[in-house]
């Protein structure tokens, strides 16, 4: 009888993918991403181990969504103060704050523990083209 295979946090080694967020749909872009950074598409996947890969989105200001969510959902935040709790809509959110939106429907897609934490850091979001892992090699991930 043989054992199932336990990935071991040394014996991963990590990638770095670049995907172009323009023209995505924002939950579809999210879900691809989360999967790549708890490194589901690796065949030594371990649940509680971080097997994942970073990944940099570049064009997040391109980002879409579809049908009337862009003006009707609503992306909310609380100070900790009693009646401090702030929102606005997603039009406003990806005008001024497309890297937050991203990264908070790709937090939403991942798991709500330490572990999460730590692939979350993995995650590097710019609104335009460039970004400054180019000494990574960054390979091109097509969604």
């Amino acid at each position: 009888m043989r054992t199932t295979y336990m990935a071991k946090p040394n014996e991963v080694d990590r990638k770095w993918y670049v995907i172009d967020a323009e023209n995505q749909v924002l939950g579809r872009l999210a879900a691809e991403v989360a999967h790549v950074l708890r490194g589901k598409h690796k065949p030594q996947f371990t649940p509680h181990v971080d097997t994942g890969d970073f990944v940099i989105i570049i064009n997040a200001e391109k980002i879409r969504l579809t049908g009337n969510k862009i003006k009707q959902k609503m992306l909310y935040k609380h100070t900790g103060y009693p009646g401090g709790i702030k929102s606005m809509d997603y039009n406003t959110a990806i005008r001024s704050k497309p890297e937050k939106v991203i990264h908070k429907a790709v937090k939403g897609m991942i798991p709500h523990n330490r572990l999460g934490d730590r692939l979350a850091k993995k995650l590097k979001v710019y609104r335009g083209p460039e970004h400054p892992h180019q000494a990574q090699n960054p390979e091109v991930w097509k969604v």
